[in-house]
């Protein structure tokens, strides 16, 4: 399953919930019919998007069964996902972060940086967040220092220029 979003509070006295975006497909993934699903209690939940609209640069939106405000602030900090296979095939170029999560990174001379552990940020301005021997290393995600992104092979390739790999130290 591909995290979509994150519901972050509850929204007015109708159930309705604020969502922290997690895809570059806010219009399909929270439109009125879609399904969604989320864990609660060890148990992979679905839930019909009843209502959306924006508010703030963030979706609200209304789900089937949850009509009260202590309803929907029951649902605060749930992650929204979807099946891998509803994405969207994306351009040369692009990938989803689920697809990055894993992959192993090192230099250009073969040498072992760490495995990503996460990537944050949107599409424009991300940056993967890597387990290093040392600790956490934080690695923009651009085309001048991720030269090779071979996700079948689950290995990222860096350029990183002078000091980049220091600053995380």
């Amino acid at each position: 399953m591909a995290l979509v979003g994150r519901i972050a509070r509850a929204h007015g006295i109708r159930g309705q919930v604020i969502v922290n975006l997690d895809t570059d497909f806010p219009d399909e993934r929270f439109r009125p019919g879609a399904t969604l699903f989320t864990m609660r209690g060890g148990v992979v939940t679905p839930l019909t998007v009843t209502t959306a609209r924006v508010h703030a640069g963030r979706p609200v939106i209304g789900l089937e069964g949850i009509e009260t405000m202590s309803a929907a602030e029951s649902l605060a900090g749930l992650e929204l996902r979807i099946p891998a296979g509803d994405l969207a095939a994306l351009p040369s170029g692009a990938f989803y972060h689920h697809e990055l999560v894993g992959c192993r990174v090192e230099t250009v001379s073969g040498a072992a940086v760490g495995v990503v552990e996460r990537v944050e940020g949107t599409s424009g301005a991300s940056r993967l967040v890597v387990a290093g021997t040392a600790g956490e290393i934080l690695i923009p995600l651009a085309a001048g220092i991720c030269t090779t992104i071979d996700v079948g092979g689950r290995r990222i390739v860096i350029d990183p220029p002078e000091g980049l790999l220091d600053l995380n130290a």
